[in-house]
């Protein structure tokens, strides 16, 4: 595996009022470090995915933590050969992830989370620890489910992260005494869904902690076939975090 070139992705969802002049001082300071990429900022948070030297990237995440708001960022890391980015973006948007859904504030509190292991395990022994049946939820876009997904995994078929809300609304019943766990690729938008399927009355729910991505990091990737859609030139990872065959460019 090539590691000259270190990329991270990361979200939180925390009250930026000041995304605006946050977005200057970013993007002036990704520039400077001869960072590329793309920084999404909005009033409910912040959504990176950043590409360069290991030191320079590394020392952005750490002037991010700074920032008593970013104190407890944790990216999640995979090597390439080449930075998958083009330019170096900060943006700032009305949500960090499109939902169209405005109740959903993460920040006021999440859902419960579900760690990579323990959901391994899960998946293994076919229940949750109090013997309720494990079923996995994708809430990505059916093009990327395309690429890879864990083994029977609920996918509803969504073109975009708007059609979530009333695709659980048609299906909700079918979820019913069953223990859900919401899947992403790094835990944005499994996050949001997890509220929602809350807030709709879903009882048992959990979202992935970080995503595709945190359980290929942590586990062997098990239950898990495919791989895993990456919103850069990589476009596809393997469970190593490698650019998988698939996506390679063909000589």
């Amino acid at each position: 595996m090539d590691t000259s070139v270190l990329n991270v992705s990361c979200y939180k969802f925390v009250p930026l009022p000041d995304a605006p002049a946050l977005r200057e001082v970013l993007h002036a300071r990704a520039v400077a470090a001869g960072l590329k990429g793309t920084v999404l900022l909005a009033e409910e948070g912040i959504n990176f995915f950043l590409a360069g030297p290991a030191g320079a990237v590394r020392g952005f995440v750490d002037a991010l933590r700074a920032d008593p708001r970013f104190a407890d960022l944790a990216p999640k890391e995979s090597w390439s050969a080449a930075v998958p980015f083009r330019k170096m973006r900060v943006k700032v948007k009305r949500e960090i992830i499109r939902m169209d859904h405005p109740a959903i504030r993460p920040a006021a509190g999440r859902a419960p989370s579900v760690a990579p292991a323990t959901l391994r395990r899960w998946l293994a022994q076919g229940r949750d620890d109090e013997g309720r049946e494990v079923v996995t939820l994708d809430t990505r876009n059916a093009f990327e489910v395309q690429h890879g997904t864990f083994a029977n995994a609920i996918d509803w078929g969504i073109a975009k992260f708007t059609e979530f809300p009333p695709a659980l609304r048609a299906h909700k019943d079918e979820l019913k005494g069953k223990t859900v766990v919401s899947f992403c690729t790094g835990g944005i938008r499994c996050e949001k869904a997890a509220i929602l399927m809350r807030e709709e009355g879903v009882e048992h729910v959990y979202q992935l902690e970080g995503g595709i991505l945190k359980y290929f990091e942590e586990t062997d990737g098990a239950h898990y076939g495919g791989c895993c859609f990456v919103f850069d030139e990589r476009e596809a990872l393997d469970a190593g975090l490698n650019a998988a065959a698939q996506s390679l460019p063909k000589e």
